[in-house]
């Protein structure tokens, strides 16, 4: 594992992404976060799974740069769908997965927050999907997940404005389970572990099957929908122009075409 350590204590597995500066979420991290699931998964040793970003932050998002190397709307797509497809391994995942969120949990970074069953944030912690300030609109499954976590309105609210939440402001709109000083919040995080751990895994799997009753049909078809649309919007000049402005640290021109 490149971007990735892992270290099992009191059958509690600690995921570490280390990708600095920001812990972006490139397809390579994304594609080692699903071969180390499938560790895990068949590990006695681990009953429970948190997982939390090395330095200042979380995750700031997916790897812009990496878009800079795609050249068609289909190869965006699939982007997306490798994404889709590790992100919900995460949700549907038999053993339960928390995030620990400090710093920034933005775009691709939130997205895959919002797979784990549970979120713990830091209270100065910054959450939100800024995808639509490039252009773009959220491809690992942003669009699903969060109005099932906070509702339409709110994920509207999100999404056009691209202004991120506080962690407390998170939790106080459902995005998040609790909200702790950042000094003490990998600490509370492992105390949730613990308690989670002691649990039966033969239980504990069974209730996440449970939860995953919630999710209708047409999830998965806004899911297939978006990596679609997450290719069509791709090849936009706006989301070209959205790309550029954000390497180059300036404020995108959107003319709508």
């Amino acid at each position: 594992m490149n971007h990735l350590m892992v270290k099992i204590n009191e059958k509690i597995a600690t995921v570490t992404i280390n990708r600095p500066p920001a812990n972006a979420l490139s397809s390579q991290l994304i594609t080692e976060l699903g071969q180390l699931l499938d560790q895990l998964e068949t590990d006695d040793q681990v009953r429970a799974i948190l997982i939390h970003g090395e330095g200042r932050f979380f995750s700031a998002g997916a790897d812009i740069k990496e878009f800079t190397t795609v050249t068609t709307g289909e190869e965006f797509s699939k982007l997306a769908m490798i994404g889709q497809h590790v992100f919900e391994k995460v949700e549907s995942f038999p053993k339960p997965i928390v995030a620990a969120i400090h710093g920034a949990a933005l775009g691709g970074g939130l997205e895959l927050a919002m797979a784990c069953h549970i979120r713990l944030v830091s209270e100065t912690a910054k959450l939100g999907l800024p995808e639509l300030q490039l252009g773009l609109i959220p491809g690992f499954a942003g669009t699903q997940r969060l109005p099932r976590l906070i509702g339409s309105a709110k994920a509207a609210e999100l999404l056009f404005t691209s202004e991120p939440l506080t962690g407390a402001q998170a939790v106080q709109w459902g995005l998040a389970n609790e909200s702790y000083p950042e000094e003490v919040l990998q600490t509370k995080a492992f105390e949730m572990m613990q308690k989670i751990a002691k649990k039966s895994p033969i239980a504990l799997k069974a209730a996440i099957d449970q939860l995953r009753y919630s999710k209708s049909d047409r999830f998965y078809e806004g899911v297939k929908e978006e990596a679609n649309k997450f290719g069509v919007v791709f090849t936009s000049e706006d989301a070209q122009e959205g790309i550029r402005a954000f390497l180059e640290k300036r404020e995108p021109q959107f003319k709508g075409k």
